[in-house]
């Protein structure tokens, strides 16, 4: 309750929340029900299993323990990208370098069931092409451009290098070395496309219910779950509610571990200002262990994302420390004020690879996104909605994706992490 009790703070100041047309609220689970598939969690992966299976005849029953989008959904960076939040060589370490082609090949198809989704059911995202990846140093800059090469040569996958000297034309930032610029991948509104995917699950014939948080999960050949207002009983159930599963499942939340992420956005600035920043207007993201990510907004802002924590402490004065980064990027900002300030949690897994499986053949996961899953959610909920159609072949590649339980225990692995990453922060001011 900790979790949820700092995560209410921290959602205060949100410019999603601020300029996303609210939904009709949806009511709260009032009585026990019966459904085929019940889902735990009302962020992307778990709306977009729900409007698959809708759409397919099942019955829904999906459990959101605020509002729909709460979590890291409605309130991350708003990028979209390529691959996965780990690097391919883990994925051919475990699967093989053909299972690893086919992950690749999905994490580009998550990027287009992104587009068809929004087509399809009319959502007004503020979609924009483009993704940046930029290097803060030569030594960061060769390895990003070597990361590439072998990206197009093993996968199959072009992606333009931008060299030094061309590095001022995509973005007017002295702190970067060079980049890559990826047209497939970009960046939206979250929150608009989360409350667009409900929408169309609710008109697919999807019970979506709020304010309802998860007690208990009883697993058996007919798993319920427990809440304060009545028990739901189902043939299968997703579980999709990442860090904010609250006990229901100890086994699967010692594989993940929340990590804060932080976001500011400035106020409106002159069109011909930001398109200076970054002339494709695409989103940014630095290669460092601890990264900043960035990108415009519609209507002409900049929202700037960065920090992370492992110990659930909120940095002090949050909008004057994210200027300070904004600014440290962008000297021409230096003038410009902050809107908006907030910050979320994110689940991560110890290799950074999405952790998604089932047990007792009746009740799956999706979890460990790792700060990656604003594509990856959608077509995570497609590969649950197969493989309760009986067509596991897609699930199961990610399910055999192993993931250890984060060292320390419950009490000892957040000093554990917060040590760690003290380590990563000095190799990126050390350029290495």
């Amino acid at each position: 309750m900790r979790l949820l009790a700092i995560d209410q703070d921290l959602a205060k100041d949100s410019y999603y929340a601020a300029t996303a047309p609210r939904l009709p609220a949806f009511a709260p689970l009032d009585g026990d029900a019966r459904c085929d598939v019940a889902i735990v969690g009302g962020g992307l992966a778990g709306l977009s299993a729900a409007l698959d299976l809708a759409a397919a005849g099942r019955r829904v029953l999906l459990l959101e323990a605020r509002e729909i989008g709460w979590g890291a959904s409605g309130r991350n960076g708003g990028q979209a990208i390529h691959g996965l939040a780990c690097d391919p060589e883990e994925i051919e370490r475990q699967l093989g370098l053909d299972d690893a082609r086919r992950v690749w090949a999905m994490s580009l198809e998550a990027l287009d069931l992104l587009r068809q989704r929004m087509a399809d059911h009319d959502i007004d995202c503020e979609w924009q092409d483009g993704f940046l990846g930029v290097a803060t140093s030569a030594r960061k800059g060769a390895a990003l451009a070597a990361w590439a090469d072998r990206i197009e040569r093993v996968y199959g996958y072009p992606l333009l290098r931008i060299p030094p000297a061309e590095r001022p034309r995509w973005i007017a930032s002295e702190r970067y070395h060079s980049a890559i610029h990826d047209p497939q991948s970009g960046h939206l509104h979250p929150l608009k496309y989360a409350r667009g995917i409900a929408a169309a699950a609710a008109a697919a014939g999807a019970r979506l219910c709020e304010h309802t948080p998860v007690q208990a999960l009883r697993p058996g050949a007919q798993p319920q779950l427990v809440t304060a207002t009545g028990t739901v009983s189902a043939d299968q159930v997703l579980l999709a509610g990442n860090v904010y599963l609250q006990g229901i499942a100890p086994a699967l939340e010692a594989r993940i571990m929340p990590a804060g992420t932080y976001i500011a956005c400035s106020e409106p600035l002159p069109p011909a200002l930001i398109d200076s920043l970054i002339p494709s207007r695409s989103a940014v993201c630095d290669t460092d262990f601890v990264l900043d990510y960035f990108r415009p907004t519609a209507d002409h802002r900049l929202l700037y994302g960065g920090r992370v924590s492992y110990s659930t402490v909120t940095p002090a004065d949050l909008a004057a420390s994210m200027r300070r980064r904004m600014v440290a990027t962008f000297a021409q900002l230096r003038d410009v004020r902050i809107s908006h300030a907030w910050g979320g949690f994110v689940d991560i897994t110890r290799n950074r690879a999405p952790d998604f499986g089932r047990s007792g053949g009746n009740v799956y996961h999706l979890q460990g996104f790792s700060g990656h899953g604003l594509a990856l959610t959608g077509l995570a909920g497609r590969l649950v909605a197969e493989a309760i159609a009986g067509d596991t072949s897609r699930f199961d590649v990610f399910a055999r994706l192993r993931h250890r339980p984060f060292p320390g225990g419950r009490w000892l692995r957040t000093p554990t992490l917060v040590l760690g990453m003290a380590w990563y922060r000095l190799r990126d001011m050390l350029g290495r």
